[in-house]
């Protein structure tokens, strides 16, 4: 009986072991998110449902820094970011930004240029404000400082 209990105190130590050491390993591999906040604004005046995006950027000691992070902005300008997973925030570091006119907004068409895809054109639209060296052509960084921000504030003169 007593071979027994011994035998059990030790696999029960093993198994804490373990389980201690799996923890620290998962949260060493996990990033970190801090808060991160802020505002955009275009031609001066605070820009409603753009998509900001911060996306991290690998480095020589860290080749997954993180998922990314997006967020709408309100009818101030204002943004707090959130992870696709559903995390509040944005992982410690450097990040290239990419802000966005909504989806459902952005101009197909624009006179000047003709479509994208030489098909009929449609209705004038306004051209987006938001120029492409801010989108799909960004080589914008923003540093997420360890504490995090709510100063991520972003000025952007766009086409009037």
């Amino acid at each position: 009986m007593l071979k027994c209990c011994v035998r059990c105190v030790s696999i029960l130590r093993i198994t804490a072991v373990a389980v201690v050491f799996l923890v620290a390993a998962g949260c060493g591999s996990r990033s970190r998110y801090v808060p991160v906040s802020g505002t955009v604004r275009v031609n001066g005046q605070p820009y409603k449902d753009a998509v900001v995006t911060f996306q991290p950027m690998a480095t020589s000691t860290n080749s997954n820094p993180g998922r990314g992070s997006s967020a709408y902005t309100d009818e101030s300008g204002r943004f707090v970011l959130r992870t696709d997973d559903g995390d509040n925030g944005a992982a410690i570091g450097k990040h290239r930004i990419r802000i966005a006119t909504k989806v459902a907004d952005r101009v197909a068409y624009d006179p000047e240029k003709g479509s994208p895809d030489s098909g009929p054109a449609g209705p004038k639209l306004n051209p987006d404000p938001i120029p492409r060296s801010w989108n799909a052509e960004s080589d914008k960084e923003f540093d997420v400082p360890p504490g995090g921000t709510d100063q991520a504030n972003f000025e952007i003169v766009g086409q009037r």
